[in-house]
């Protein structure tokens, strides 16, 4: 069987080179500290660095890891890396995960235990859920794609997890950023296999088609849309047209790193610029030091020059899914209201078969980690009616 157990253990000499690094950072000389206008904040970046370099445990943040099942999964001769959770309840409903960037499998860590045993955290246990995390190929554990075009093949590999290793014949999905557009191509091309999906963003891709009968607020969206590229987007254009320029950079640089991330976590979050007001500095750091150690962010790049750089074939094909596969799968919507771009319901009804939907009172871009309850809540009632009797049944025998 090709499904394996795996322990998340960093080789010692990784975090030794790591903490020698920190010691010999090399600063920017003074620029005075503009906040988060210019970037990320400076002063902020010196004191997440004291802290990596002198307060930060990775092997405590490692035992934490490690309470969750993890494995790893040989699918059509790339490695993947998962957690896999078994839900406390009478009848689990298996659903899978996925991430987007600059996170991780951590994005969800807080809400595999609500998941899994809403028994215990005030909740049904009908409720419950097999959940199961995988991380993006070239992210965390997942083997790195050897070539261009791996994203338009990723719900491929995730059908093949869930079917064929794990033996469910029918699951959920949700997804957020690039885990939008996976578990909108799931839907696309495994219908059949699909109870629903359940997203918080609708795929960036739909904005290059614009149709001409847009209502006043879709107008608005659009246009907030193309300030927003004009603004904040350029990090998407050089990750998805230079990325071997800004790789290396990163990849050797533990606070240059540190800095293209970070500044992520606090312009897309609900933190009004004070990034500790959603995450600690030991969940930013342990999300770092695992793109660090793992040597992934040039290939945490590859979705987005994939994207950028898809042949006119690819797109014509990924039409052709979307008019025959996505609608037919019911779909809910999460609104969190200082997400990246948070759309209209219009917008989103012309690609999906909303089934759900709902304005959250707070929250942004990285709903899983910055309100767990209110996204969890959300996606179990999405999914009460829609669970189904037979109980779907996973291969037994996992080693």
């Amino acid at each position: 069987m090709s499904v394996q157990r795996f322990v998340v253990d960093l080789p010692q000499e990784i975090l030794d080179d790591l903490h020698d690094r920190l010691k010999r950072t090399r600063w920017l000389p003074a620029a005075g500290h503009p906040g988060w206008n210019r970037g990320t904040n400076s002063r902020y970046l010196r004191d997440l660095h004291a802290y990596w370099q002198e307060q930060f445990d990775w092997r405590l943040q490692e035992s934490r890891i490690n309470q969750f099942e993890h494995f790893r999964a040989e699918i059509d001769g790339l490695g993947v890396h998962f957690i896999h959770q078994r839900g406390k309840g009478s009848n689990p409903l298996p659903i899978i995960l996925t991430h987007g960037y600059p996170d991780s499998f951590l994005r969800f860590a807080k809400v595999i235990p609500l998941l899994t045993d809403p028994g215990s955290h005030g909740g049904d246990p009908s409720d419950a859920f097999d959940v199961v995390v995988p991380s993006l190929p070239g992210y965390g554990f997942s083997d790195k794609p050897a070539k261009p075009g791996m994203t338009f093949k990723i719900a491929d590999l995730w059908a093949s997890l869930m079917t064929d290793q794990l033996g469910y014949e029918r699951y959920a999905a949700h997804g957020g950023d690039w885990g939008s557009t996976i578990t909108e191509h799931l839907a696309r091309s495994y219908a059949d296999s699909l109870a629903g999906i359940h997203l918080t963003d609708v795929p960036f891709a739909h904005l290059f088609q614009k149709p001409d009968d847009l209502s006043p607020r879709e107008r608005k969206f659009v246009k907030a849309a193309e300030q927003w590229q004009q603004k904040e987007g350029a990090y998407a254009m050089i990750q998805g047209t230079r990325p071997l320029s800004l790789a290396p950079g990163l990849n050797d640089s533990p606070m240059g790193l540190a800095a293209w991330i970070v500044e992520k976590f606090c312009l897309w979050s609900d933190c009004d610029g004070d990034v500790e007001k959603r995450f600690t500095k030991d969940e930013l750091l342990t999300n770092i030091t695992l793109y660090w150690a793992t040597e992934t962010i040039y290939s945490s790049f590859l979705p987005y020059y994939d994207a950028t750089n898809a042949s006119a074939l690819t797109w014509i094909v990924e039409m052709v899914r979307q008019w025959t596969g996505s609608s037919k799968v019911p779909m809910a919507f999460a609104s969190f209201p200082h997400d990246l771009l948070p759309p209209p319901r219009e917008w989103a009804e012309r690609y999906f078969n909303v089934q759900r939907w709902t304005e959250m009172p707070r929250g942004g871009h990285f709903a899983a980690m910055e309100e767990p309850e209110l996204l969890v809540e959300d996606i179990r009632a999405f999914f009460r009616p829609l669970r189904v009797a037979a109980r779907s049944t996973a291969l037994a025998g996992m080693t």
